[in-house]
């Protein structure tokens, strides 16, 4: 069979998405290495799921391990791996229950579904039976993301993905992000669910507030609303604490996770109470491959490490390097307008000279060497790896610079 180019995507894929020339064929740490020998260093983490950087040695160790054991039961029994997660997932957080499943838009369809049936179950032990319950509604926020299935794409507040596949499912309205007057107007005894992300990704790296935080959760306790945190992004380390939530000191009543739980082996799971798992009974929600003790033996490992003061403290001393090397590329060249984010992270919004140029950096980035993300058309996205080695963040940054002052001197 003749070597796999660019132009192969063309040929054979569904035209979903619109990859760049450079295709990676080896992966090491936080570097990745096509088949002529061109390196890149790894600013974006594919979108912040390769936590532990490419083939850590824990990791790969791990599903080696794994692989000579055991791949897959289905959910007709249980299996190890699962259980032990599981149970590392409950002891390091606030949850008491989990249900595992392949992806976040998975872990967020759960959850979604769980805070439904948790309302619809509440009626008809009043002795009601409607079609559609009472307490029904879901408010999410505008440009959240929370996956690509019909119902997460809805809770998304981005019209970009929503364009021709309606009807849309009911019951799903949307308020500004940090607006804590709109949401708790829009919260009412209606309300089933609330579903946020404590810092949004793809919307522009935009953390919330932490009184925005404490005010949902505040108004879901008075309506009886259930808080839902979306931390497919920004948990698993991410934020330089394992879950955002524990930085914001807001809990809450359902939490996502997925991307970097897996390192990059397909993995998510919705961690919940006991009160309210209690709602999913047998048959009532399912997954063919969740669980999979392949994808748990990995999950198992790099919550281990992931979870560990040594390398939460790493993400909090990688965070400094790169707010302070991408400060100093826009001293010189003043393309930013602001550099935010929390931990690993980061976004840099462009100045409105600049606006809506955010694709052209990263191709530019790419050109000299450094792979990283947009967050819609004006914001560049980092999410490296949690253990980047300081060199790697070094280099990057210099790669970066160049970049940038290509860009300047052409739009000169």
């Amino acid at each position: 069979m003749p070597a796999t180019t660019r132009a192969t995507f063309d040929q054979v894929m569904v035209p979903s998405y619109a990859p760049g020339a450079f295709v990676p064929v080896t992966g090491k740490g936080s570097r990745l290495k096509d088949r002529s020998g061109r390196v890149l260093i790894d600013f974006a983490g594919g979108i912040a799921v390769t936590a532990l950087g490419h083939c850590h040695p824990v990791v790969v160790k791990a599903l080696k391990r794994q692989a000579d054991r055991l791949w897959h039961v289905s959910n007709v029994v249980t299996n190890e791996p699962a259980l032990e997660l599981a149970s590392k997932l409950v002891a390091k957080t606030f949850a008491e229950r989990v249900f595992f499943c392949n992806s976040g838009a998975e872990a967020n369809e759960a959850a979604l579904k769980l805070a439904r049936r948790v309302a619809s179950d509440h009626e008809i032990v009043k002795g009601k039976r409607p079609d559609v319950a009472k307490r029904h509604e879901i408010v999410a926020f505008t440009n959240a993301f929370h996956g690509r299935t019909l119902f997460t794409v809805t809770a998304t507040g981005q019209k970009k993905y929503l364009e021709g596949y309606g009807p849309l499912p009911a019951g799903i309205r949307h308020v500004p992000y940090n607006d804590l007057a709109a949401a708790t107007a829009a919260i009412t005894k209606r309300t089933c669910a609330v579903i946020v992300e404590p810092m949004q990704g793809e919307g522009g790296v935009t953390p919330a507030t932490k009184a925005f935080l404490e005010g949902l959760r505040r108004r879901c306790d008075e309506t009886g609303a259930l808080l839902v945190f979306d931390e497919i992004q920004s948990g698993a380390g991410r934020t330089g604490a394992l879950y955002a939530y524990m930085k914001y000191g807001v809990t809450p009543d359902i939490l996502t996770t997925a991307k970097g739980l897996g390192a990059g082996f397909p993995i998510g799971a919705m961690l919940t109470t006991e009160k309210l798992a209690k709602h999913f009974t047998v048959g009532s929600h399912g997954t063919t491959f969740g669980g999979n003790p392949l994808a748990c033996a990995v999950g198992s490992a790099v919550i281990d490490l992931i979870s560990s003061k040594r390398v939460l403290a790493g993400v909090d001393k990688r965070h400094a390097a790169f707010v302070k090397g991408l400060a100093k590329i826009n001293a010189k060249h003043g393309v930013f307008r602001e550099i935010r984010g929390m931990g690993l992270l980061l976004g840099c919004e462009l100045a409105p000279a600049h606006a809506g140029k955010a694709k052209d950096l990263v191709a530019l980035a790419e050109k000299h060497g450094v792979m990283l993300l947009q967050a819609g058309p004006d914001v560049l996205r980092f999410a490296p790896s949690l253990v980047i080695p300081m060199a790697d963040v070094k280099e990057g940054l210099k790669r970066l610079g160049k970049a940038v002052a290509e860009y300047c001197a052409a739009a000169a």
